[in-house]
C-alpha cells in the first residue's frame, strides 16, 4: 500500500475488508455530529500478514501530523508484535492482553490501547441489569476462546474483584485444546476471580450438551466468529437454550446462523436474544473518543443519538 500524507484529520480502520463495514457510512455522520472535522480511511491486510506491512502502517501514522490514529480489528495481536518498539506507551489492558484495538497520539507520543474489555463491558451492562446474576444464580458460557472471550472474562474478573455482580460460573469452549491454552494461562496468571471451566468441543453437538446443562437464566455467548468471519455456528439447530436465558451474538453482520438458532428458540425457551449492534457502537465510539481526545457518552440520550445516526446511515442509500 502507498501511504500519502493526510490532508484532513484522518482515522484509519485497519482490517481485512474494511470497505464492506458499516462504519464507512456511519463515521462521516458521527464526525459531523461530534464536530470532529475528520474522515476515515481503510487499510486492508490479509490475516497474519507480513510483519513489515504492519510496521509500515504504524510508522506512517506515527509520523504523519494529520493521521490521528486507528481502530484495529483482526490484526490486534500481530500488529503489536510487529511494531511494539514504535509505541511509546501501552495502556494496562494492552499490556495484559498483548494486543491493541486502538492507536492514538498524545504530545508526540504514540499510544496503543486495548479497548475490548471496556467496550464488551459496556455492551454487557446494557444487556444485563445490575443484580441479575445474584438474583438468578445464572451462569455464562462463552463459545470461543479468542480475543473477544479474553476481553469479556477480563472485564468480569475485574468486576468481581471490586465486589460487582458477575455470573456464578463461566465456561469457555474451543474446538481444540491448544486454543484454550492461552486464555487458561491468562486466567491463571491473574488469579481469575470467578469459578471457571474450560471445555474442548470439537463438534457442535459437544457444545450443545454444555448449553443444555446450564441453569435457568444463563447467558450463551457466541464469540467464535462463526457466522461472520467463517460460515456456520458453534451449535446445531437442535440445541436447547436455557429457559429464561439470554443468547448474545457478538456480531451484527454476516450470515449469523447462531442468531437465527436463538431466535427460533425464543418463544419456547422464553429466551432474550441480543446481536452485536451495541457492541459495534461501543467498539467504535470508545476508540474515537481516545483518538480525538473527546468525551463520548456510554449510555443515555447522547449515546442513543449516536446509535440512531448509525442505524440511519446503514439503512440509507
Amino acid at each position: 500500500m502507498t501511504y500519502t500524507p493526510a490532508r484532513q484529520r484522518t482515522l484509519y480502520f485497519i482490517g481485512v475488508t474494511t470497505s464492506q463495514s458499516s462504519i464507512m457510512k456511519v463515521f462521516p455522520r458521527w464526525s459531523e455530529a461530534l464536530g470532529l472535522d475528520a474522515v476515515i480511511k481503510g487499510i486492508d491486510f490479509t490475516p497474519n500478514d507480513d510483519p513489515a506491512r504492519y510496521r509500515e502502517a504504524v510508522a506512517f501514522i506515527k509520523a504523519d501530523p494529520l493521521s490521528m490514529g486507528a481502530l484495529v480489528t483482526t490484526h490486534k495481536v500481530n500488529l503489536l508484535k510487529a511494531s511494539r518498539d514504535l509505541f511509546d506507551d501501552l495502556d494496562p489492558y494492552a499490556q495484559t492482553l498483548g494486543e491493541i484495538s486502538g492507536v492514538s497520539k498524545r504530545g508526540g507520543r504514540l499510544w496503543g490501547h486495548a479497548k475490548d474489555p471496556i467496550t464488551v463491558g459496556c455492551s454487557l451492562e446494557a444487556i444485563v441489569e445490575d443484580g441479575y446474576w445474584r438474583r438468578t444464580g445464572a451462569e455464562m458460557i462463552i463459545l470461543g476462546a479468542g480475543g473477544s472471550s479474553m476481553a469479556l472474562t477480563l472485564f468480569l474478573h475485574n468486576k468481581a474483584i471490586r465486589g460487582g455482580d458477575t455470573p456464578g460460573r463461566i465456561t469457555v469452549t474451543a474446538r481444540r485444546e491448544q486454543s484454550l491454552a492461552e486464555i487458561r494461562e491468562a486466567h491463571r496468571r491473574i488469579g481469575f476471580a470467578i469459578p471457571v471451566a474450560y471445555a474442548v468441543t470439537p463438534e457442535p453437538t459437544d457444545a450443545d450438551r454444555l448449553v443444555a446443562a446450564l441453569p435457568k437464566g444463563s447467558m450463551v455467548v457466541n464469540a467464535t466468529g462463526l457466522g461472520k468471519d467463517r460460515p456456520g455456528s458453534p451449535l446445531t439447530d437442535a440445541v436447547a437454550f436455557p429457559g429464561d436465558g439470554i443468547a448474545w451474538e457478538f456480531n451484527y453482520r454476516g450470515e449469523l446462523i447462531f442468531l437465527d438458532q436463538a431466535r427460533a428458540a425464543r418463544a419456547r425457551a422464553n429466551l432474550r436474544v441480543e446481536d452485536g449492534w451495541v457492541y459495534f457502537i461501543h467498539g467504535w465510539t470508545r476508540v474515537i473518543a481516545e483518538v480525538f481526545d473527546t468525551p463520548i457518552a456510554v449510555a443515555g440520550p447522547k449515546f442513543d443519538r449516536l446509535s440512531q445516526i448509525a442505524l440511519s446511515a446503514t439503512k440509507g442509500p
